[in-house]
């Protein structure tokens, strides 16, 4: 058991997060008869590398992403090549990051700006928020809600008015948009009619010609159906995702899916029927259960189907999932499995052609390892890029929208967030107009 004294220091959030990397809740507290003490003298970095040395000595731990607790570390690598630092070197003398995951993160970043480049000035990617899902996932955290698609009307209503409001703002603003995405919740919960109706108030509100990517999240296959793909391609999107997170029908059980492995194979001969240019699929590592076997089989399958984006995630273990409530502890069990998984998925991407071109880290991830985009034929996501290196502003419409409006001269975001529960932001519509009218549009 293990105490920690951090002397000159306020917050201690992000030394606790590094901790959380070698030792589990219950190994360390007020309590504990091993006391380890810390002075602030300036540099919080140096506090975390006495820290990650300390613990690595005991528990003989050496996390692969060394003092580094942020979500973007492939912004961060930018930042440092822009002040013209090597971002290789830093990351692994200053932070402590291993050869293997700072090369992984240069290699993103280098291949970004070549396929992507910067962002244009007054561009937008803008993201349209759709709360509903056929059921809840066992590890799900987000705005999700299950109703049938007459209670999605009132919603719909108010999300439309949002919609013109912003379209016409952004005209009066001079903003163009670079990319458009529907996400949620899964936007294929809509009807077929739902969805054309709102994807035609997108396209009324909003000046579509400049558009590079045009995404929406398709995630439940059993939502997908030919009519809604017909939909999505007589309105220009591009990109769908059809995310099975695992082709083990025990596990997809298990966390609540409600899909067959079946319904995957369906979606993925409907969608390259209907011509759609890139899929995206989302595969989790560390599921219950599944063994490095399965994790490969769920891979091998989304190479053979033609999946053009896959995305790896590792399991993270939120505060809102029921995941959390039946184990709180689950995240730190089986690590080893979770970097095994995930290594393998990796060589085996890169020798059948993908590239990995966006990364981030979530907290509470199991083994302390990342997400990671892969694409093919150099068709990279690039709206999950712009999000990621947070140099352009994002619009973000509907329940559990969080704006963000972009300063360049100062590189400084500013958030303007919408209500997460659906029904209050129907009620409070007017509010969140005008919240981006005051806060957005400035």
């Amino acid at each position: 058991m293990y105490r920690f004294i951090f002397n000159n220091i306020e917050n201690t959030s992000p030394y606790e997060e590094l901790i959380k990397e070698f030792l589990q809740p219950s190994e360390y507290g007020e309590t504990g008869e091993s006391i380890l003490t810390y002075d602030f003298k300036g540099d919080r970095e140096a506090v975390k590398r006495q820290i990650y040395a300390d613990l690595s000595d005991a528990t003989g731990k050496s996390p692969k992403w060394g003092v580094l607790t942020g979500i973007r570390p492939v912004k961060l690598a930018g930042e440092i090549l822009d002040r013209g630092d090597d971002p290789k070197k830093t990351l692994m003398e200053k932070y402590l990051v291993h050869e293997s995951k700072a090369d992984l993160v240069c290699d993103i970043l280098n291949y970004q700006r070549e396929k992507a480049g910067k962002p244009a000035l007054k561009s937008l990617s803008v993201y349209v928020g759709i709360p509903f899902c056929p059921t809840r996932c066992l590890y799900c955290s987000f705005t999700s809600n299950q109703v049938d698609q007459n209670a999605m009307g009132p919603y719909l209503e108010a999300l439309s008015r949002e919609i013109a409001f912003a379209g016409e703002a952004a005209k009066a603003a001079g903003c163009s948009v670079e990319t458009l995405y529907f996400g949620g919740g899964t936007p294929t919960s809509l009807s077929a009619a739902q969805l054309d109706s709102l994807l035609n108030k997108v396209s009324d509100a909003f000046a579509l010609g400049g558009v590079k990517e045009y995404t929406v999240e398709a995630g439940r296959p059993d939502t997908i159906t030919e009519e809604k793909l017909r939909v999505l391609q007589d309105h220009g999107v591009d990109r769908i995702s059809i995310n099975p997170q695992t082709m083990k029908q025990r596990t997809l059980d298990l966390i609540g899916r409600r899909h067959t492995v079946e319904d995957v194979y369906n979606a993925f001969e409907m969608a390259h029927k209907a011509g759609m240019e890139v899929i995206n699929a989302d595969l989790i590592a560390g599921l219950p259960e599944e063994t490095e076997e399965d994790f490969a089989f769920s891979l091998d399958e989304m190479i053979r189907l033609g999946a053009g984006n896959i995305t790896l995630h590792t399991l993270a273990v939120k505060r809102a999932s029921r995941l959390k409530e039946m184990d709180e502890n689950f995240n730190y069990k089986d690590e080893e499995l979770r970097e095994r998984m995930l290594t393998e998925a990796h060589d085996k991407l890169r020798a059948r052609g993908y590239r990995p071109y966006y990364l981030y880290r979530q907290k509470h991830t199991s083994g302390n390892t990342e997400n990671t985009g892969f694409c093919s034929d150099d068709r990279p996501g690039l709206y999950n890029i712009r999000i990621m290196e947070e140099a352009q502003s994002n619009l973000a419409l509907g329940a559990g929208g969080i704006s963000k409006i972009y300063f360049p001269e100062e590189n400084r975001l500013e958030r303007v967030a919408n209500v997460s529960n659906y029904e209050i932001y129907i009620d409070r519509i007017d509010e969140m107009i005008e919240r981006k009218r005051r806060g957005f549009f400035i």
